[in-house]
């Protein structure tokens, strides 16, 4: 993993929660909410919240007595998050790093994180600190996106900017957020850790946006994406967003492109 890779800053934050939550995020959280209700936690830990996507769908799946604590090492996207639920005092936001998570041992019922195991380090330490935390029969409740082939405009946006930077491609999407799908290996990261009564499932759905313009613009400046496409150079930013929206437009015509996303869905015991 590439040391940007973990960078959510400047204007990321904003462009990731305006565009792509609703993209490709938000009919994820919503599953990932109906699985954390069915538990009726009283006491419930989101690591790598991001902007909030799962906060917002489980804060309204869930009754007002929970207490609600909600992490992110990246204290910007933490920021959008808190802003949009500032209303919602069952919620505690704190940043916190998901390899050395400050609260005390058997603390939660149920930890839920969405998309961020692809990112930590070290995920057996991660999910040993999960376990940490997780009361003796809590439950760990998340997802991590399949292969960038399984995901039609991420793939395709990837390979538009391989034209580009042909001796340098940026590799982002393929090396992180698509990089960690392999069931054996993620089952086994687990049991390291400590948990049992693993349940792994994929879970395809459809992403839809409104323009291809839309979609480039969410991928290329709404991600660490766009770190690796300045770093190869800065000023080719918008060029590259463009490539990408023709690119999407050649494809799937000028109006509303909608692609196949999928993901794996995990549940976990203490």
């Amino acid at each position: 993993m590439s040391n940007t890779d973990k960078v959510f800053a400047g204007s990321i934050p904003k462009i990731y929660d305006e565009y792509l939550v609703p993209m490709i995020f938000s009919v994820y959280a919503e599953d990932i909410a109906k699985r954390v209700a069915a538990r009726s936690p009283a006491v419930l830990l989101e690591i790598a919240a991001g902007t909030g996507a799962v906060t917002r769908a489980v804060a309204e799946a869930l009754p007002r007595g929970v207490r609600y604590v909600a992490t992110d090492l990246n204290e910007p996207m933490l920021a959008v998050a808190a802003r949009r639920q500032a209303n919602d005092d069952r919620i505690t936001w704190r940043q916190a790093d998901a390899m050395a998570l400050p609260f005390g041992d058997a603390e939660f019922d149920v930890v839920c994180c969405q998309f961020g195991a692809m990112f930590f380090p070290d995920r057996v330490k991660a999910y040993g600190e999960v376990k940490r935390v997780l009361k003796g029969d809590g439950t760990f409740v998340f997802n991590v996106w399949d292969r960038i082939e399984d995901n039609v405009v991420t793939h395709e946006a990837t390979i538009a900017l391989g034209r580009m930077f042909p001796d340098d491609p940026p590799r982002f999407m393929v090396r992180t957020p698509h990089g960690y799908y392999d069931k054996a290996v993620i089952r086994t990261d687990l049991e390291r850790a400590g948990f049992r009564d693993i349940s792994i499932e994929t879970l395809s759905e459809i992403s839809r946006a409104p323009s291809a313009e839309y979609v480039a613009l969410a991928l290329c400046q709404g991600t660490p994406l766009r770190s690796e496409i300045e770093a190869r150079d800065a000023s080719k930013l918008q060029a590259a967003t463009d490539l990408v929206a023709e690119t999407l437009r050649t494809r799937h015509g000028s109006g509303a492109v909608d692609g196949k996303i999928q993901a794996i869905v995990i549940e976990a015991r203490a």
